[in-house]
């Protein structure tokens, strides 16, 4: 057999893993959608990408193409392997692009769809230090810890206020919303599990 060549045995599997890659851009599609807030309708207006074209791409119907990829990835403002799930290539480092929703910055900071998401997120100052805030639900459980800054939360009946190190988490099927309770910028991490996954700190008893 001549050097490179490969035996049938590895062409198969080349192609199995080639298929699962193309299986998985669906999901990975819908969950970025959602993660965004983003609707089909939106996003079609943004990529030119008709509705029923991406309706198929996410249930798997329709064959992912670099012509459309290539759009949403620009309009996620996400790297292309993020779409389809390339495997690393050793570098440990995030590369995510941050993006801007209502006024707010979020820097993602895990490559992987699935799970838990994380970000670091940036409110402008001077925006919703007082009066009534609007409060949305949704299904997950949400983790956040301020970097600094002071940020209104208002959770339910309670209306809080939390400054640099403190944390609070909170089932975000409670109504909810945030904004900066001063002049200032305000800068906090976010952790949020769509299915409603907590955070689990361990620490050593004390005297070990």
């Amino acid at each position: 057999m001549a050097e490179g060549a490969k035996t049938a045995g590895e062409e198969e599997a080349d192609g199995d893993g080639f298929t699962a890659v193309l299986t998985g851009v669906g999901p990975r599609l819908r969950a970025l959608r959602r993660d965004r807030g983003t609707t089909l309708a939106q996003l079609s207006d943004t990529t030119g990408i008709s509705l029923s074209t991406l309706s198929r791409l996410e249930s798997g119907h329709r064959r992912p193409t670099l012509e459309l990829l290539l759009p949403l990835a620009k309009a996620y403002g996400v790297q292309l392997d993020e779409l389809v799930g390339a495997p690393p290539t050793g570098d440990p480092r995030v590369h995510l692009r941050p993006f801007t929703r209502d006024g707010m910055t979020f820097m993602p900071l895990t490559r992987h769809l699935g799970g838990p998401h994380a970000y670091k997120q940036i409110l402008p100052g001077g925006r919703g230090a007082t009066g009534p805030l609007e409060q949305r639900v949704h299904e997950g459980y949400e983790w956040l810890y301020v970097l600094a800054g002071r940020l209104r939360l208002v959770l339910g009946e309670h209306d809080l206020v939390l400054t640099a190190g403190e944390v609070v988490e909170f089932d975000t099927r409670t109504p909810h919303a945030w904004a900066s309770a001063g002049p200032e910028p305000v800068e906090f991490l976010s952790l949020f599990g769509r299915q409603g996954e907590r955070m689990h700190v361990r620490a050593r008893p004390a005297g070990q």
